[in-house]
């Protein structure tokens, strides 16, 4: 029996612990408090270590397992939940690096070459998921050194970081909106009590109203609210949600698609099939062959590109 591990503290981090450093590294296990939907002037280089789960990057949903390497811009919504038996407790499960644009705008102004990194810095406003295994693994490395080295020597770990991921063209964007029109403290707040429970019931059939009640709200107003937080109205979200579970599904096993569809909390196989199409561009049988003939043809430049597109 697997949980999605939940928390509702508030969704605006502050990072007070700078402590007259340029970056700021953490490393954490799950559960953890820090493992919410939150917000952070940062921008934040988020490395997955171990277990697998959902991401959530503004109004994108997505899977992460070991090895996934993001990069998110200021302010803009983000979570990553580990799927995990119960009572399983994941000792290390990211490696993380917080940067502001502060310290690059002024460090550009004296280092004209810092210049280069602003292209991959405009693209985070919408959330970058890297996919090239051999700079995720160079990553890796660097963020092992940044984790272990102090003052410029950490420094110089991370640019060379930096300038490693600029020059990756295999990633993906994220997010279809941007921090400016999904960052309200209040509204995302709220909107946390609200994800705990779709998190909780979406493999079943579960309407608005529902939820809405158990918000205290009227529908229309949780509707409204709902969708200002997260980029997606509430059955968009839901169903995304769902999709994102049958990838999982049809990736890892070879459940029949029937079940699949039944256990990701649809309920008819038509229904499944159309949303999948939709999102995905290709039916689920297409999606699982395409999955399948990924791990053993890995360096195949075209297959890769379309399974970048269907993700």
């Amino acid at each position: 029996m697997t949980r999605l591990a939940r928390a509702t503290d508030p969704s605006y981090e502050l990072m007070d612990d700078h402590n007259g450093l340029s970056i700021i590294y953490r490393q954490h296990g799950f559960p953890c408090p820090l493992v919410r939907w939150h917000f952070h002037k940062e921008y934040e280089l988020h490395l997955i270590v171990a277990s697998s789960g959902k991401v959530f990057v503004g109004d994108y949903i997505g899977n992460f397992h070991p090895e996934s390497l993001f990069l998110t811009g200021p302010n803009l919504p983000h979570n990553w939940i580990s799927q995990v038996a119960e009572g399983e407790v994941v000792a290390t499960r990211d490696m993380l690096v917080n940067f502001t644009d502060e310290l690059l705008d002024n460090a550009a102004s004296v280092f004209t070459e810092l210049k280069t990194l602003t292209p991959m810095l405009e693209r985070a406003h919408y959330g970058i998921e890297f996919r090239c295994k051999t700079t995720i693994r160079k990553a890796m490395d660097l963020m092992q050194s940044i984790a272990s080295a102090t003052g410029v020597t950490r420094l110089g770990h991370f640019l060379i970081l930096l300038e490693l991921l600029a020059e990756c063209d295999d990633y993906q964007l994220l997010s279809g909106v941007t921090c400016g029109q999904l960052a309200d403290e209040h509204t995302i707040d709220r909107t946390n009590r609200a994800v705990d429970y779709i998190f909780s019931h979406y493999a079943r059939e579960l309407p608005l109203e529902e939820v809405a009640e158990y918000m205290g709200m009227k529908p229309t107003y949780f509707s409204r609210v709902f969708k200002q937080a997260t980029g997606r109205c509430f059955i968009e979200f839901v169903n995304r949600l769902r999709i994102s579970k049958s990838c999982e599904l049809l990736a890892d096993g070879e459940k029949p698609v029937t079940d699949v569809c039944f256990e990701s909390g649809f309920n008819n196989i038509s229904n499944f099939n159309r949303r999948f199409q939709q999102l995905k561009g290709m039916t689920p049988s297409h999606y699982r062959r395409l999955a399948v003939q990924r791990l053993t043809e890995q360096n195949q430049p075209g297959l890769t590109e379309r399974l970048r597109s269907a993700k």
